[in-house]
């Protein structure tokens, strides 16, 4: 990933906020107000959903389901080649899924900083993968983000870290194990602007989903991109050009 500064001559005045975050957290503060770095961090202390202890436990319920499929398949579990897939699919899967026993804020570390800066912020071609929720096989692909600061940054490492995070992540909270493109841009968009709350963000996506090029239209080369502005870079189409250009360089 390689972060940008933005260095055009418009300006965005510095606490000025967009109508289009409040549709999305309405415990957004309102224009012109800032909470310190140290709130923000509060609001992310989340319970996860799922447990070290709990991998444990369902490890051998899940690998019978596997056992289950095979046989549904027409397989012979007990075959040489399969007595050991079971648990090693049920594994794999437990860890495709580990956002479920993971929190945003322990990605984010205390990386949020108050800074006096509000120039673009980008960090692009951030390798993601999730699963699809109709199919459950992946979707992998990469990751553009960017972001107009009011007064506090994010620690570039940890947006490296922060959007596959948000991609493995349970239903109940940023996004899922599961999911759909469209939804995980928008949670990736929504999640850095309750954290940061910053001018503007913007997200986009570029992905290739297993289930079309393995199944269905079976098009190998096809790729999915979805985007998501916010604040400015929704209402302003110098910022979104801009961003748009830089990601694309």
């Amino acid at each position: 990933g390689t972060p940008y500064s933005r260095s055009t001559p418009h300006k965005i005045p510095r606490g000025t906020r967009s109508n289009a975050f409040s549709k999305f957290d309405s415990s957004l503060s309102s224009p012109g107000s800032h909470r310190s770095a140290a709130s923000v961090m509060e609001s992310w202390k989340e319970e996860r959903t799922r447990s070290v202890e709990d991998n444990e436990m369902s490890l051998p319920s899940l690998a019978a389901a596997y056992t289950t499929i095979l046989r549904g398949l027409g397989e012979d579990p007990q075959r040489q080649g399969l007595l050991k897939t079971p648990w090693r699919a049920a594994t794999a899967m437990q860890f495709f899924t580990k956002g479920y026993q993971e929190k945003i804020i322990d990605v984010l570390n205390d990386a949020i900083f108050d800074e006096d800066h509000d120039e673009m912020v980008i960090v692009k071609d951030i390798d993601m993968f999730s699963m699809c929720e109709h199919h459950l096989v992946p979707i992998f692909g990469r990751v553009h983000i960017g972001y107009l600061p009011n007064k506090r940054v994010l620690g570039l490492s940890k947006l490296l870290l922060f959007a596959p995070t948000v991609c493995l992540t349970s239903f109940d909270r940023l996004s899922s194990a599961s999911t759909v493109q469209e939804r995980l841009t928008k949670q990736i968009a929504v999640a850095i602007t309750e954290a940061l709350q910053p001018t503007g963000v913007g997200v986009v996506i570029e992905a290739t989903h297993m289930c079309m090029v393995m199944r269905g239209v079976q098009k190998m080369n096809s790729k999915t991109v979805t985007s998501t502005m916010l604040g400015v870079f929704r209402e302003d189409p110098k910022t979104r050009d801009e961003f748009l250009t830089l990601i694309r360089s």
